[in-house]
């Protein structure tokens, strides 16, 4: 198995991070998207093995005493999210480098396994108001889920100076060729 290059994108949410990723992932890079696992239970139109690998609780707790995991972080109280090693190897063997939509805990966790094959990249809405009026205008959360965000955003933030670099979401179309050229750049070095 030749291991290629991770690409960790981490963000509060409502900074346009899941918008860039899927605009690397129609790009003509061989990278292929890391599959996160949740003990959450499926939601909506939500896919098993496409939007996440649902597990158990039990099965998740499991899997964390087997090492199964690269990492993992129980983000709401029973609610645990994490990295398969399974994930990567999969995609390292379809010769794709791995990109990864993760919490900033769980980013730098792989960066810290990974250093010389890791570009942690901290996408960041221009204001905390803009990733407020971001969160709003979704209008798919209650207001409670929204402050809860909004809280978990001030945190989120704090992390940014520990990435290897920080992309300011402000204007979509230059936030989109800065993350190719920043994705190229390491893919060649």
């Amino acid at each position: 198995m030749k291991q290629g290059k991770l690409f960790v994108f981490s963000a509060p949410s409502g900074s346009g991070k899941t918008t860039l990723v899927r605009h690397l992932l129609s790009q003509e890079i061989p990278l292929g998207f890391s599959i996160s696992a949740t003990s959450r239970k499926l939601r909506g139109t939500e896919i098993e093995g496409t939007d996440y690998h649902f597990l158990s609780l039990s099965e998740f707790k499991q899997k964390i005493s087997e090492n199964a995991f690269v990492e993992y972080e129980e983000v709401y109280a029973g609610v645990f999210y994490g990295t398969l090693k399974s994930e990567i190897e999969r995609l390292w063997n379809e010769g794709k480098h791995v990109l990864f939509d993760i919490d900033v805990k769980g980013g730098l966790r792989i960066k810290d396994q990974y250093p010389e094959q890791t570009l942690a990249l901290f996408i960041q809405p221009p204001s905390k108001k803009d990733l407020e009026l971001r969160l709003r205008g979704r209008g798919t959360e209650t207001e409670e889920a929204i402050q809860t965000r909004l809280d978990r955003a001030e945190e989120e933030l704090s992390f940014a100076p520990k990435f290897d670099a920080v992309i300011v979401n402000d204007d979509l179309e230059k936030a989109k060729n800065e993350v190719v050229q920043q994705v190229q750049a390491f893919i060649n070095s």
